[in-house]
């Protein structure tokens, strides 16, 4: 339960960052434009890269306690640097661009996303390697349920954010409604970073 849950806090500090994946579906919630199936895409899009991060490189990095404690390292300096860009973000926030051409269509909305996903370095760098590395923590089912919690969390960020802003776009519309976020992800990632820096 304590790996399930680890995953899944560490799934929504990197998810509620505003990114390319967030701004749009948030932009296809905001226009009503099959806001869920942009949901859908991008949850399968990271449900396929925390699997290969996690029997991959987490597999990887567990046949080594070496590698395993350098990774841990490496993973909590990343998640302080994550933690500042969103510290940084949130007292300076910017508006989500929801301007410019869109996708109409469900098929076009849908490769979008895909793009989106699995095409974004970032999300790679999140889901791949970060999750992946961190996941090296766990053995057997632990991991299992570390990798499980990071999908719930992918899963329910991108349904709650298409839901919340085709229901509330006046309030996800508001650079204010990011800022709660963005501090949210700076505390998230400040704790976590801290956790595993002891761990090591």
């Amino acid at each position: 339960m304590r790996a399930l849950l680890e995953g899944l806090l560490l799934g929504f500090g990197l998810i509620v960052a505003i990114g390319p994946q967030n701004a749009f579906v948030l932009r296809a919630g905001l226009r009503r434009r099959h806001a869920y199936v942009a949901a859908l895409v991008s949850s399968l899009g990271d449900v396929a890269l925390i699997t290969v991060g996690v029997l991959g490189i987490g597999s990887l990095l567990a046949a080594s306690p070496l590698l395993v404690r350098l990774a841990t390292i490496g993973g909590a300096l990343f998640l302080a640097w994550y933690g500042v860009g969103a510290l940084r973000s949130a007292l300076q926030p910017g508006r989500v661009d929801l301007d410019g051409n869109a996708p109409t269509s469900a098929r076009d909305v849908a490769l979008a996303a895909a793009g989106f996903s699995l095409l974004n370095f970032h999300a790679i760098l999140d889901t791949v390697v970060l999750l992946g590395t961190v996941s090296a923590r766990f053995e057997g089912p632990p991991r299992a349920e570390f990798a499980v919690g990071a999908m719930l969390a992918s899963v329910t960020w991108f349904f709650a954010l298409a839901f919340v802003a085709s229901r509330l776009a006046f309030l996800f519309a508001r650079p204010a409604a990011w800022r709660v976020l963005d501090f949210f992800v700076a505390t998230v990632m400040f704790a976590l970073a801290a956790r595993l820096l002891l761990a090591a």
